[in-house]
């Protein structure tokens, strides 16, 4: 995870952001500077094309899990393995093993790119480095 130190803290925000916000802020960002004809760092480029791949990655992650859940709800004696998954841990303020998971992924990103790190998420990286000329 290498850091970059000569960021501004408005870069910092508006990474952290635009993983909070699937990309959204990011993508806003990018049309902002599209219209005032400026140039956004590598280091917010980065963070947003991470950002917005993983939120389709993850859309599309839900969708087919939803149409595996409808096949094994179909099946006997498996059928309650969709709901162990998705069942509420009290000592987890009600969230279920699935949230908790998305929940820590999102913030480790959040954290890290607020921080000035380009954060690191396998195999998502390093299509993100690759088509930026990072690496």
């Amino acid at each position: 995870m290498q850091r970059s130190n000569d960021l501004y803290p408005i870069e910092r925000i508006l990474s952290a952001l635009t993983y909070l916000t699937a990309g959204m802020a990011g993508f806003i960002w990018m049309i902002i500077a599209a219209l005032l004809k400026k140039r956004v760092t590598p280091f917010l480029m980065y963070h947003i094309m991470q950002s917005i791949f993983l939120s389709i990655a993850y859309f599309i992650l839900t969708k087919l899990c939803s149409l595996v859940y409808i096949i094994l709800y179909k099946i006997p004696l498996i059928n309650a393995m969709p709901y162990i998954i998705n069942m509420p841990i009290p000592i987890a303020f009600g969230l279920s093993i699935i949230q908790i998971l998305t929940t820590s992924v999102l913030l480790y990103l959040a954290i890290t790119s607020f921080m000035g790190a380009y954060s690191y998420f396998p195999w998502v990286s390093d299509i993100i480095n690759q088509n930026l000329g990072r690496k």
